[in-house]
Formats: structure tokens, sequence, C-alpha cells
């Protein structure tokens, strides 16, 4: 059995599988410490002070593999640490040709090629993305694939009655939650008995006004979180803002039984697999969104409904109604992001 270590500096709180019940999860963290239990890997924080189980702060340790999570620039410590280990770099983030994140792989470059570091990505999309930058940093030929992030097994349709005046938003609210609540306010107007409930994975601060029919939980354990997706007409999230590399929020939407109206964009096409759920990014919501996009949210309301009146938010109101009117998908868990599958995969790719 290969000795594994997951390498995390950037997560901004210690966490372990006790965090599952006791707070809001990042989507990363959530999927690092699935695989990692499943594997007996072990899990090192730059910010733990004291160890858990197999999470402990970071140290040196024999490992065949050692799996650097998000940050390029943590491969020399790693490199440092573990001098036998064949090292690993899982990418979660949106990484393009020329971006911050680009020029950090390519500052690495040396390191890469020499220890001929493997790159996870967490979708075909973001791969694609991956590639192109390492053509652009003059690194192709090091080893890429895709693992897509796993979900809990417990995450099943339960038979929760669906509220069809509900609908959920549970992502980072600079995933697209400004234009959500403007969108929702059209919404509110033409169905009245609209509700819409915002949760937080954590890792970005509300900063949000009580708005008619909108309830902000806040962060929220995700049992509790899930809790409202199964019984949410559908989770809705029309992100355009910053493209979801997986978008974990899609992928157990589905698998709770309850479908998603968002856009194509990221790789949300590829997890969502259903154009009934998708909306193309019109040019115009791109326009008005860098319009007000700096405004604070109390000062976003008079725009959002003169854009209403334009017509602007007609789609997710049209598609809103057909799903209240017996039209809503059917979706169920979708078996390529099933626990057992995923880390049947790891196992593969690091002989574990």
């Amino acid at each position: 059995m290969s000795r594994v270590v997951f390498l995390d500096t950037v997560s901004p709180l210690p966490y372990d599988t006790r965090s599952f019940q006791q707070r809001a999860v990042q989507g990363t963290e959530a999927s690092v410490m699935r695989i990692a239990d499943q594997l007996g890997a072990w899990v090192m924080q730059h910010n733990r002070s004291s160890a858990w189980e197999r999470y402990l702060p970071i140290q040196p340790l024999e490992a065949d593999h050692v799996v650097v999570l998000r940050e390029s620039r943590s491969l020399a410590q790693a490199r440092d640490l573990f001098p036998k280990a064949q090292l690993h770099l899982w990418l979660h983030d949106k990484i393009r040709p020329g971006s911050k994140r680009g020029r950090r792989l390519r500052s690495s470059a040396d390191l890469l090629r020499r220890a001929r570091v493997s790159l996870i990505c967490v979708s075909d999309t973001q791969r694609k993305d991956v590639s192109n930058t390492l053509r652009w940093a003059g690194l192709e030929g090091l080893p890429l694939c895709t693992r897509y992030n796993a979900l809990d097994p417990a995450l099943q349709p339960d038979g929760s009655l669906v509220d069809e005046g509900q609908l959920v938003f549970f992502a980072s609210p600079n995933k697209g939650l400004a234009f959500a609540l403007d969108a929702f306010g059209a919404l509110r107007r033409a169905l009245p008995d609209m509700r819409l409930v915002v949760g937080n994975p954590g890792y970005k601060a509300d900063a949000w006004t009580a708005l008619p029919g909108v309830q902000l939980l806040g962060p929220q354990p995700q049992a509790l979180m899930h809790a409202q997706v199964r019984r949410s007409l559908c989770t809705f999230h029309p992100n355009f803002r910053i493209p979801e590399t997986f978008g974990l929020v899609y992928a157990e939407s589905h698998a709770l039984g309850t479908p998603v109206l968002t856009h194509d964009f990221g790789a949300a096409a590829e997890v969502v697999a259903d154009p009934r759920q998708l909306l193309p990014v019109r040019r115009a919501y791109r326009c008005y969104e860098a319009a007000v996009g700096a405004l604070a949210p109390r000062w976003r309301q008079m725009p959002a409904r003169l854009a209403a009146r334009a017509g602007l938010f007609d789609a997710y109101v049209d598609r809103i109604r057909e799903w209240r009117g017996g039209a809503r998908p059917r979706v169920a868990p979708d078996p390529r992001f099933a626990l057992d599958r995923v880390v049947s995969q790891w196992r593969e790719l690091l002989g574990a």
C-alpha cells in the first residue's frame, strides 16, 4: 500500500472529518476529506497546530505520493519535506494562459519538469484550460488527468415534499449571488409566493441585507443545507461571473433529486448534462453586470427593476413557471461522481 499525503497550504481554516458536522465546509475541503479518508491518507495543513487521527500539522514524513492542493508554489516545500515522494498537483481553480495562476505554474516550470509532477484536474473542461496553459508555459508532456470530485453516498433523494415556492442558492456569494438576487426580485414580482433560501459554504463573507422573500441562512453544515435543497423547486444559480471548474453545487443538487437552473458557463454543461437546466449567457447579462457590479446590494434594486421591465430576467421567470406547471426535470445521482468509483480512480493513479 502506498503512503499518501495530501498537503494543503491554502485553506483558510484547519479541517478534519468532524468538520462536516460542525460547520460549513468548502467544496475543496469536502473533496479532500472524502478521498483521503477512503485512501487512509494523511492530510497536512499549514494552519493546523495539533494532530487529530490522520490530520496533521505540516511535517516531514515518509511518503510515496504527495498531493499538493491548488498552489503550485508549494511544490518546492513538498519536495523539501518529502524528497523521495512522487509529487502531484491537484488543481481546483481556473487556470488559463497568462492568468495569475498560469504565471505561478510557469514559475514552477523547472521543478515540474524535473520531478515530472502529475497534474490532476476536477473536470475535462478544466483540463482543456490547463492543457492550453501548459503549452503556453512550455510544459507539454507532463502527466495530466481528470478526477471528478466525489459525493457523499448519503446524498440521495429521500422522498421529501417539494415546495414549489422555494428556490435555493448555496454557493459562494461571489459566484453570482448579487445577480441572482436581482433576478429573484423579478421572479417574485411575477410569482409573489416565491422565496429564495441562501446558504454559504463559509469562505466568503455575507454582506447582503434582507430582501423581500429572501432568507439569508449564512454558513451552514452540509446536512442542514442539503435539507433545504431537497425541498426546493430547484437550485437557482445564474452564475456567469466565476466559472465553475467542477460545479459541486450542481452535482450535489442532482444527487438530492433537485434540478438546477444555471448558465452554460465553465464546467456546468459537463456536470449538469441537461439543456433544460442551462441557459445561454446573453450579452445583455454581462452588460448589465458590468454596469451595476460595483454597487452595493441596496443600490442595485432600482437598476434591477428597470432591467426587469426591459425583459432581462424573463428567461428565469419563464423557466420557473414551466417547472411549476409540471415540466420540472427529474434528476438523480450521477454515477460519474460516486465515491467508490472516484476513489478507485485515485487508487489507480496513486497505487494506493
